[in-house]
């Protein structure tokens, strides 16, 4: 374990390495409608992080909850979303195909699961939900691989607990923190949907897998991403309720708000990265010592991150910068 673990957190860094001295042919994420930045950087810095993964995956065990003789659906699955993600980084790619590969993505995952029919839909909306929703969070330096450490070091530590692999998502969360390094403020590198969206993507599927595994309760998963998750859903939700095109850029994201008001990246990577760390650890604990306490403590983190919210839009309401 301890070799496997090393040879992923190498692996990533000599990827970021090798990234960096390559800027002139990647790339750029220019700045956009939704954009925070306000000139070009370089995307696709989630390559290192599946670089590290790769390296580290032949000395994996069993996943939670995913049958061996179907986890090569899982894994083409999860390819799948990085391949058309990295060809939307390069290229782009209209938003009807990137979401017809998710869905034929989601739908195998949930052929290979052990669930009925019913569940399977369910696992086919929270996966490409998931992915998107990580995908919007990857807006600002920082936020999007700090929600990653973090979130799947909760998993690790949990499955650690339960008697399960722990190194799997231990390899997922150190391969992200050299690419954390390039991303912090100023970003250097942006790590683009091939590692947003395929992170997010992975962890709705770990995640379920390991409920159904009984690795973790179900509460587990939501709590170590509730940041992201509740953000993005409220966003989409007000969204919505205005008529607004859901599909049109914008900045209207908590997170985005929030740097906008005036605390930049730094402060906004300082709150979310906070607040990661918080519902994470909040989560190992109840594993550890209550785990009857789970849902109760993520009402409580819903009800706090609620009350945030509704303070960035009060504040936004009298004193956005549009008006």
């Amino acid at each position: 374990m301890p070799i496997a673990a090393l040879a992923t957190f190498v692996a990533a860094t000599a990827a970021v390495v090798i990234l960096l001295r390559g800027v002139t042919w990647l790339p750029l994420a220019q700045p956009s409608a939704r954009s925070l930045h306000v000139t070009p950087v370089t995307r696709v810095g989630g390559v290192s992080i599946g670089a590290g993964v790769l390296v580290g995956m032949p000395a994996w065990p069993p996943l939670p909850g995913i049958p061996a003789a179907s986890a090569w659906v899982v894994g083409a699955a999860v390819c799948l979303v990085a391949a058309v993600s990295m060809v939307d980084d390069w290229r782009g790619t209209k938003a009807t195909t990137r979401l017809a590969v998710q869905l034929a993505a989601a739908l195998g995952v949930a052929w290979a699961l052990p669930v009925g029919a019913l569940a399977a839909a369910g696992i086919v909306v929270v996966t490409m939900w998931m992915a998107n929703l990580f995908n919007f969070m990857d807006g600002s330096d920082g936020l999007a691989a700090g929600a990653a450490i973090c979130g799947f070091a909760t998993y690790a530590a949990a499955a650690y607990v339960s008697g399960n692999a722990a190194l799997p998502f231990a390899c997922i969360a150190l391969a992200c923190i050299p690419f954390l390094a390039v991303n912090l403020p100023p970003a250097r590198m942006f790590m683009g949907d091939v590692g947003s969206v395929t992170l997010g993507f992975a962890a709705a599927v770990l995640g379920i897998a390991g409920v159904i595994d009984g690795a973790w309760p179900a509460w587990l998963p939501l709590l170590a991403f509730i940041t992201p998750i509740l953000d993005a859903t409220l966003t989409l939700a007000a969204r919505a309720s205005r008529r607004e095109r859901l599909w049109q850029a914008h900045k209207s994201h908590y997170y985005q708000r929030f740097h906008q008001l005036g605390a930049g990246h730094r402060g906004t990577f300082g709150l979310y990265t906070g607040l990661a760390v918080g519902t994470s650890a909040t989560a190992i604990g109840c594993a550890v010592t209550a785990p009857e306490l789970g849902w109760v403590a993520l009402g409580a983190w819903i009800v706090m991150l609620a009350l945030l919210f509704a303070a960035i839009d009060y504040h936004w309401h009298r004193h956005s910068p549009t008006r």
